[in-house]
């Protein structure tokens, strides 16, 4: 393989004429405080006594032919985060200077660090002649605003021009804290950083090559995406083929519009699920390899990027789902699926709508319900093991897929090895215990749907007028001594002692002995709440355990699927 290694610091990258462009199809800027501020901690941390005489910044993986001018295939974000640190230390020093004398020193140190760092303004037309290319969505805003150091505009930008914009701001900010009013300091400051910020830094000379490194360094733990691993490596399959412009310019713009839609962080997990959709199950340290063994050319490639854009939407709408999109029991198991926290059902999910969601919606819906109790039973009540569940889910999708199972009914029925039978479903739900703290919306849709099965009632779910009543206090007053202190921290978060109460009503009570809060249940309007009124006299260890069995007979027949053969 033909490439280079070297460590570079800032400087050196930076001089002798060099240039960098980030190619068009790289991710965008995407770099928040929390990156700023661990670079910058690190770079106020050179200049401690007794530092570290350089900061490693990590590998830069370049490609070029003439070792002049350099597509930066992996390192964008943190050359693109040092430029607007330089460009801030620009416009500080410019800020100090008279601006009608450009023989002022801070004007011509403001000069000399353009130069070096940045590159040059055309004196005639005041076009930047810019060291940094960036990527087509961040470029113009680069260009325009940023290197010439014009009034940068707040409205009509995408998300990366504004962290484009609030970097340039943030570390304005820092230097003019760190260093003052003092220009001297400032360049000095400059001039120190760029001398002990170091790069290992990879050179290749053509895409192939560029790609296998990316590969390299992603599986030794270095901190790339995904994302851009699989885009790089399209590209690159379709470029190979010798692939028009006019065809690189719909492949992108596909691509775009799937990120746009999903996000570069959530296209990951889409791809996953997309792929365990139709083929055997792959875990996610083998997805890109098993993604580069089948996809071999220019078709492949644009036949991957087209269902990746068809099921993108439907994938979104699965995870995230409007009204428009969903008839309102579809949308409520759904959104249930959200509620548990489940990722699982989604590549079978995406295989179901794909097969029937045309021909029988009614199917996929029942198909939809019987995922949502499953998730239910298995994941959030039984918590039994999701790495089993999902390859019964993969199998299911793939005989979907391959139209084996041709019948939402099949499919519904092909659910029984992840579907918990009563019997331990039962005992799981008599258990169970969840903290108010952390899981408050999952207790209360528990609450509800017992309430409807007992009453008929709907309420609505975000509604502030009820809440979540502890019957034994979380923090028991006088009157509860029938429970010590292990039974406390046993009892207080069963499901069976918390129920449903109006806010006012909840208020009445505070820590008061149970006698009187009977008294107040009786009132309520909601039955299940009545009920521990009307059935218990006294409340005890074993009333708990009771309610909570009863509770649980109630959530078999709640959450329940009806196979063929039952």
């Amino acid at each position: 393989m033909n490439f280079n290694t070297a460590n570079s610091t800032f400087r050196q990258l930076m001089g002798n004429g060099l240039s960098y462009r980030v190619p068009a199809f790289q991710r965008d800027y995407s770099w928040g405080p929390d990156e700023w501020d661990d670079l910058w901690q690190d770079i106020v941390a050179l200049a401690d006594e007794g530092s570290q005489p350089a900061h490693y910044m990590g590998y830069l993986v370049l490609q070029s032919a003439d070792n002049r001018d350099f597509e930066i295939i992996d390192g964008q974000q943190r050359m693109t985060t040092l430029s607007l640190l330089v460009l801030a230390a620009i416009s500080h020093l410019k800020g100090l200077a008279d601006s009608e004398n450009q023989q002022d020193p801070e004007n011509r140190r403001a000069e000399q660090l353009r130069g070096s760092y940045i590159g040059y303004l055309d004196p005639v037309t005041l076009v930047p002649r810019s060291k940094l290319t960036l990527n087509r969505h961040n470029d113009r805003y680069y260009q325009s605003y940023l290197v010439p150091l014009e009034p940068l505009p707040r409205q009509g930008l995408n998300a990366s021009e504004r962290l484009l914009r609030r970097a340039f701001l943030w570390f304005g900010e820092r230097l003019q804290s760190h260093v003052g009013g003092d220009g001297t300091a400032v360049a000095r400051f400059v001039d120190d950083v760029v001398d002990k910020l170091l790069f290992a830094v990879i050179t290749v000379t053509d895409e192939l090559n560029a790609f296998t490194v990316f590969e390299t360094l992603n599986a030794r733990g270095v901190r790339l995406s995904s994302t851009d691993l699989l885009k790089n490596f399209l590209f690159s399959a379709v470029a190979r083929d010798g692939a028009h412009e006019t065809e690189i310019t719909v492949l992108e713009e596909r691509w775009e519009g799937i990120i746009g839609l999903l996000g570069s962080e959530s296209f990951p997990e889409f791809l996953r699920t997309f792929w365990n959709s139709r083929n055997p199950l792959v875990r996610k340290a083998e997805l890109f390899k098993t993604i580069r063994a089948t996809v071999n050319g220019r078709a492949a490639a644009f036949d991957l990027v087209r269902d990746l854009d068809r099921q993108a939407r439907v994938y979104a709408q699965l995870r995230n789902p409007d009204p428009g999109g969903w008839a309102s029991a579809e949308r409520d198991c759904l959104w249930q699926l959200g509620l548990f926290g489940v990722r699982q059902p989604f590549a079978v999910l995406l295989a179901a709508f794909d097969r029937f969601a045309e021909s029988d919606r009614t199917g996929f819906a029942r198909f939809l319900k019987a995922i949502a109790v499953v998730s239910f039973r298995y994941n959030l009540i039984c918590q039994r093991q999701s790495n089993e569940q999902e390859a019964v889910y993969n199998r299911i999708a793939r005989r979907i897929a391959n139209g084996e199972i041709s019948e939402p009914s099949a499919a519904i029925e092909a659910l029984r090895p992840v579907y918990p039978e009563d019997g331990p479903f039962r005992t799981a739900f008599a258990e169970k215990t969840l903290n108010v703290r952390r899981s408050r919306k999952v207790i209360r849709f528990i609450l509800l749907r017992l309430e409807r099965k007992l009453s008929g009632r709907e309420f609505d779910f975000e509604s502030d007028a009820y809440n979540i009543e502890h019957v034994l206090p979380e923090r028991p007053d006088a009157g509860w001594e029938q429970f010590d202190e292990r039974h406390r921290d046993e009892l207080t978060h069963r499901l069976g002692n918390q129920t449903l109460l109006e806010a006012a009503l909840n208020r009445e009570l505070g820590n008061t002995a149970y006698s009187g809060k009977r008294e107040v249940y009786r009132r309520s309007g909601f039955a299940v709440t009545r009920r521990v009124a009307e059935e218990f006299e006294a409340w005890t260890v074993e009333k708990i355990r009771a309610h909570q069995q009863w509770m649980a007979r109630q959530a078999t027949d709640v959450w329940k699927i009806s196979f063929q053969a039952d």
